[in-house]
This record gives structure tokens, C-alpha cells and sequence, in this order.
């Protein structure tokens, strides 16, 4: 049997970053092979995670990355609380994870990413390590021009997809989608089941509120009502953030910009 050093149970601490005690039996174990000392701990720490993967994850971040080849990728990277959300080697692992799922050849599935490269090791090592669970529950990989943004607090990502080249714009108006949380691109985007939705409720509001007036004006007042709706929960029909003279749709056209489509993620949501 080999002799356990405090020279070599530091050395495999400075490494995983985990309790000399268990650096300690992991390298009697492996009879002071740091190799194998290493795999050990991490079978052992992915068993002890492994039982604790009903946690609640309910914190964690929103990373995008747009590669050279045009191709954007965005995660979403879980983990168990606010502190470990903003710590450098979680930041570190959510871009790395986006950043191949941009210039990589692409992935249907978080398990499919993770298996690319060394990013299942470096998730099992990081997590091993922090002693939290993390998870990824979606990814998504868009070609083509865009316009991106992620909140200081990482919490909400948002991608634009356009046809038309002002990158300066685009990304202004993935700010006001993370602001203002439009629900379609235009009405004609909208589920008619809400638009319905939302014309009852105007028609009942408005027959409550103009009780015995003709149904003529009734209807005027409930398309002026539907209109404000759209104004809200429509982005182009939207005031731009920017300028509120003018609604997005004419800050796109003005930027030579069509909007296609959005995505806004917001972690757990």
C-alpha cells in the first residue's frame, strides 16, 4: 500500500476542489494514483448527486453566443441557488455550453450537447464539485441574421430573428422583447383563441361600463379597446423603447429590418 502524503492528498485538493478527508480516501483507494483517485471521486460524486436530483433548480442563467459561421445558440443552465448562479465556473460552463451549440454541428436534444467535446465532464466536475444539482432543460440553435440579448442578472435571453443586416437595432429591440414581454410579433401571430379571449373581455367591460348605449358604438368601443390590447402584447404594435413617437415596426422598417420571429427565455420560464 502506498503511502498518503499531505503533499499528494493536497494536490489532488487543489485539483477537485473537494474535502481533504475525501481526497484522502479517494487516494488510499486508488493506492496514490491521482489519476485514478480523480475518477474515483467523480463516480462517487456523480452517486451522491445522482440521489439528489429532485432538488429544486430553480435558479441559474440564460447564455447566447453567436459564432463566426452566423449561427446563434442559446442555453438555459439550472442549478440550486442564487449564489452558485453568478459563480465564474457556472458563468463559465453556460457560455461554453452555448458557444458549442453555435459552432459545433448542432444538437436535437441537452443530451446531445452534453456529449459533444468534454462538456459532460466539465458539468459532472463543476457540479461534483459545488454539491448542487444542475441541469440543462433546453437549448436552441437559430441561423441566420439576428439580434440577441441577456439581462445583467443573465435571468432572461432573448433572440430576434431578421431578415436585414443593423445588428445596433435588432439588438435594441431584443431589449424591448425582454421588457416589455410582447406575446406575438404581430396580431397575426396571436393564437385566435386570445384574441378572442380579449375581445370578450373588452365586450363585457365595455357593456358594463356603457350600459344602454347603441350596439353600433358598443362595437366602436370595443375595436378601439382590442386595439389598445394589441399596442401591449404585439411588438410591432408596441411604442419603441427608444423613441416612444414611433412603434417598433417603424424602427425596424426605418433600419431596413423585417422581424420574423422572437424567443425570450426567462430561467424556469
Amino acid at each position: 500500500m502506498a503511502e498518503i502524503t499531505a503533499a499528494m492528498v493536497k494536490s489532488l485538493r487543489d485539483k477537485t476542489q473537494l474535502p481533504m478527508m475525501e481526497c484522502k480516501k479517494a487516494l488510499t483507494e486508488a493506492n496514490g494514483d491521482e489519476e485514478k483517485a480523480i475518477e474515483l471521486l467523480r463516480k462517487a460524486g456523480k452517486a451522491k448527486m445522482g440521489g439528489r436530483t429532485d432538488r429544486e433548480t430553480a435558479e441559474g442563467r440564460i447564455a447566447i453566443y453567436t459564432g463566426a459561421n452566423g449561427v446563434t445558440g442559446m442555453v438555459e443552465l439550472l442549478c440550486e441557488s442564487a449564489p452558485v448562479a453568478g459563480n465564474d465556473q457556472f458563468v463559465a460552463l453556460a457560455n461554453a455550453l452555448a458557444k458549442q451549440l453555435a459552432e459545433g454541428p448542432g444538437a436535437a436534444t441537452p443530451e446531445e450537447l452534453l456529449a459533444q467535446g468534454d462538456l459532460q465532464q466539465q458539468f459532472d466536475d463543476l457540479m461534483n464539485k459545488i454539491r448542487e444539482v444542475f441541469k440543462v432543460p433546453r437549448i436552441l440553435r437559430v441561423e441566420g441574421s439576428v439580434g440577441t440579448y441577456v439581462h445583467h442578472d443573465a435571468k432572461v435571453g432573448v433572440i430576434l430573428e431578421v431578415d436585414g443586416d443593423n445588428s445596433e437595432v435588432a439588438n435594441t429591440i431584443c431589449m424591448q422583447v425582454c421588457a416589455m414581454n410582447p406575446s406575438a410579433v404581430s396580431a397575426d401571430d396571436l393564437d385566435p383563441a386570445v384574441l378572442q379571449k380579449e375581445r370578450e373581455i373588452a365586450e363585457e367591460q365595455t357593456r358594463v361600463a356603457n350600459a344602454g348605449k347603441p350596439d353600433n358604438i358598443i362595437a366602436k368601443i370595443v375595436e378601439g379597446r382590442i386595439k389598445a390590447v394589441l399596442k401591449e402584447i404585439c411588438l410591432l404594435d408596441q411604442a419603441f423603447i427608444v423613441d416612444s413617437n414611433k412603434t417598433v415596426g417603424d424602427a425596424a422598417k426605418e433600419a431596413g429590418l423585417k422581424i420574423k420571429k422572437f424567443y425570450r427565455w426567462g430561467v424556469g420560464r
